[in-house]
């Protein structure tokens, strides 16, 4: 008999030894994504609890919110509004300008990302398109700048902004944020991709260095400019230090300041902390699940020099 399409015992051994291995490999990842999911479940579910039960072993709240669980409203529709949501979310903004906060984090960021942007890509084409005496001597002094730890240039950037009169002020918190190394060297590797006899062609029909700059090149780096506005907006949003140091007013306040300050001056409540805190993260959420395609496809792209 013919032993076509019969399969051998070393055969049968090779496939299952070749779908455990795969099984043990997805297994352990799976359990590596719960372990990292955790504290941001735990983080979820203590915002909907009363203060006494997040402590508890029971991860899930005994009861459902009610319409005596809300806090009152004086106003008709807000109050209409919170019957909807949990007392935990209505109480954070009861109890801190919250919304002031949040508007102070986007406002911020959002000035920062725009301003890194612009002066990065124009870094970026000095150091890319331009050839002049010492350009490669000079970026890379500015690429060593990225070895020298924030907290080192704290102090004297606290400094600069006093005597600019910046100090407690949304320009104290924006100016010394718009400017960044890794941009620069981020944009270069973009640019140095595009060929450069699109310069040369522009430069034969009349166009001056900045109508090739915001005409040809820019829009060509497109993908490299979305990627660094996402890492740039991530990174200032959750800003900690430069903000504690540099703001003292309540209303200027950004949310990992205002969230300290609510923290330790009404005292632990950790039910209300988890609940400002989910309703930190859902802007970071949002951007990553639109955005994930741009970050992976500016990487790959930024990663290889033409």
């Amino acid at each position: 008999m013919s032993n076509v399409g019969r399969t051998t015992p070393s055969s049968w051994q090779h496939w299952w030894y070749r779908t455990g291995r795969f099984g043990a490999s997805h297994a352990v990842l799976v359990l590596i994504a719960a372990t990292m999911l955790i504290p941001f479940l735990w983080m979820v579910l203590a915002s909907f609890k009363p203060l006494e039960e997040v402590e508890s072993l029971n991860p899930f709240p005994t009861r459902l919110v009610s319409a005596k669980d809300v806090a009152p409203f004086d106003q008709g529709v807000l109050r209409r509004i919170a019957r909807y949501v949990p007392r935990n979310y209505v109480e954070v903004f009861k109890q801190i300008p919250f919304a002031r906060y949040y508007f102070n984090s986007l406002f911020v960021a959002a000035w920062v990302t725009f301003l890194q942007c612009l002066t990065s890509s124009m870094a970026a084409y000095a150091f890319s398109r331009l050839h002049w005496r010492g350009r490669d001597h000079v970026f890379r002094l500015y690429l060593a700048t990225l070895m020298i730890p924030g907290v080192v240039t704290m102090i004297p950037n606290y400094t600069l902004m006093v005597k600019l009169g910046l100090l407690d002020s949304y320009a104290g918190l924006i100016v010394p944020a718009s400017f960044s190394a890794f941009g620069t060297f981020l944009l270069r590797q973009f640019m140095l991709t595009i060929p450069p006899s699109l310069d040369e062609a522009a430069a034969i029909d009349g166009a001056s260095h900045w109508q090739v700059f915001w005409d040809v090149i820019l829009p060509l780096a497109r993908s490299g400019l979305i990627t660094l506005g996402i890492f740039t907006f991530l990174g200032n949003y959750g800003s900690f230090f430069w903000p504690l140091i540099l703001i003292k007013s309540e209303h200027l306040r950004t949310l990992p300041i205002g969230m300290l300050y609510f923290d330790t001056m009404y005292g632990r409540q950790t039910n209300l902390i988890m609940a400002a805190s989910v309703m930190n993260i859902i802007p970071l959420i949002i951007l990553f699940i639109v955005s994930q395609k741009f970050i992976v496809k500016g990487i790959q792209l930024g990663a290889v020099k033409g």
